[in-house]
């Protein structure tokens, strides 16, 4: 790699949880199936990428009182899916997404603490909360919180989680290795959080990791998610994924990083993106269009219109104009277990009323367009150059790669992407770093504090 040029981080995410999945491609397989998870980690670690990332959800999604027909139903639990690649993959990051709202820290702490010593110090947690009274329904707790108790929340859940990590220093991770014993040191596991959230204290019985805290992932859309990830994350997910709103986020968050007092070369900023490849542009933009088309059909198209105006549209022609409707944001939730996907509804149906207007566009079309996130169309070499110019120019710090087709979607980026790259010096041929945190380009974890005695 060459030295002064900034290197590109390279992440995958597996599909099949929204509407970018082609489920009727002859080359989609299945998506519970731990041969498809198998094949998807073992490309990802043959083209030397940082990590991989899991999904999740806690609750089949629905729409109106009827099963969400898009969505993946007996997809396993993302901590076991993630244990078990560990177990056939040496060097590749492994990030989960668990929710912090009905996760308690102890069992947070464990599971990702094992998981990062199971793997040698590969664990990433994708730290998310839950936005909907329905997933609520499948815990004791019941219901759900307010956004600003969600953050509160998740921000005691993520100080107390460390808290536990810290609570074993790393000489006594050295010893409890080499001997499996408990320590002289009675303090040992020793912790102490109380909040608003939390009033917990007991001796935490799993041992420092070798990343000493696991790798740290937020999603932040709104103010409060950006202020969030920018205090506490080592990398943030982007839905910006066009280059000028993908530099204005990257612009905002790394001014919130610093404003945290935090270093912004120390934060990642990773957006979604598929590819499509093709030997010439005309042809990669022909498979570019046929995908599309099937990943919105006629009721796809409604089904996303109906989670901006958060109401039934099967009245709606897909292939009329967008509807003068006005959306009921207040209204009891139509799609019940995604999150939403706007703040303002009524200014983001307007927008779409306009692009209708304005380019001559149906319903169905406005949709395509709006959900486009294929950003890499066009020839391998092409592809290569835009990656490397999104980063080189400071509107990413890489991506986190999907595609429509499950599990096999990434081999094409792997052959015929990934080399271009290492030609250009701008990633890596072979994994350098023994950790997750090395591989990223992060410092090791610092301790939160002292370990607390109870």
């Amino acid at each position: 790699m060459s030295a002064d040029r900034k290197q590109v981080i390279l992440g995958a995410y597996f599909p099949g949880v929204n509407h970018d999945t082609v489920w009727s491609d002859p080359a989609s397989g299945s998506h519970i199936d731990f041969a498809s998870f198998e094949h998807w980690a073992r490309t990802a670690e043959r083209g030397k990428l940082d990590l991989l990332f899991l999904a999740e959800g806690l609750r089949l999604r629905t729409r109106g009182d009827a099963i969400f027909d898009q969505d993946v139903v007996g997809r396993p639990d993302t901590f076991t899916v993630l244990a078990s690649l560990a177990a056939i993959t040496e060097d590749i990051g492994l990030a989960g997404t668990i929710n912090s709202t009905f996760n308690e820290p102890y069992e947070l702490a464990r599971k990702f603490a094992s998981l990062d010593l199971l793997s040698g110090g590969r664990a990433a947690w994708n730290v998310v909360t839950s936005f909907d009274a329905p997933t609520g329904e499948n815990f004791r707790r019941g219901g759900f919180l307010a956004p600003s108790q969600r953050y509160e929340r998740a921000g005691e859940t993520l100080e107390a989680v460390r808290r536990l990590w810290d609570s074993w220093g790393s000489d006594a991770v050295v010893a409890d290795r080499e001997s499996g014993r408990f320590l002289r040191d009675e303090h040992v596991g020793d912790f102490a959080v109380r909040g608003n959230q939390f009033d917990i204290a007991g001796r935490f019985s799993t041992p420092r990791s070798p990343q000493g805290h696991p790798v740290v992932l937020q999603a932040g859309e709104s103010p409060a998610g950006r202020d969030f990830a920018a205090k506490h994350s080592d990398a943030i997910f982007s839905r910006y994924q066009q280059f000028d709103e993908a530099r204005a986020f990257y612009t905002d968050v790394k001014a919130r990083v610093a404003k945290a007092g935090r270093n912004p070369d120390e934060v990642k900023i990773l957006p979604s993106a598929a590819v499509i490849l093709g030997d010439t542009e005309a042809e990669a933009h022909d498979r570019h269009a046929d995908v599309r088309s099937r990943q919105v059909d006629p009721l796809t198209s409604i089904v996303l219109a109906e989670m901006v105006w958060n109401r039934d549209l099967s009245d709606v022609d897909p292939d009329g104009p967008v509807p003068d409707l006005e959306p009921t944001p207040d209204a009891p939730k139509w799609i019940k277990g995604r999150a939403p996907l706007t703040q303002d509804a009524h200014a983001t149906a307007e927008a779409w009323r306009e692009l209708g207007r304005t380019e001559g566009l149906s319903l169905r079309q406005v949709v395509t367009k709006v959900f486009d996130r294929n950003v890499f169309v066009g020839t391998p070499g092409k592809v290569a150059a835009e990656i490397e110019r999104y980063v080189e120019q400071e509107a990413v710090d890489g991506f986190i790669l999907g595609s429509h087709v499950s599990p096999s979607g990434l081999d094409e980026v792997v052959d015929r992407v990934v080399p271009l790259l290492q030609d250009r010096g701008v990633f890596r041929t072979e994994y350098t770093g023994t950790t997750l945190r090395d591989n990223l380009g992060l410092e090791p974890a610092e301790r939160f504090g002292e370990p607390a005695s109870a």
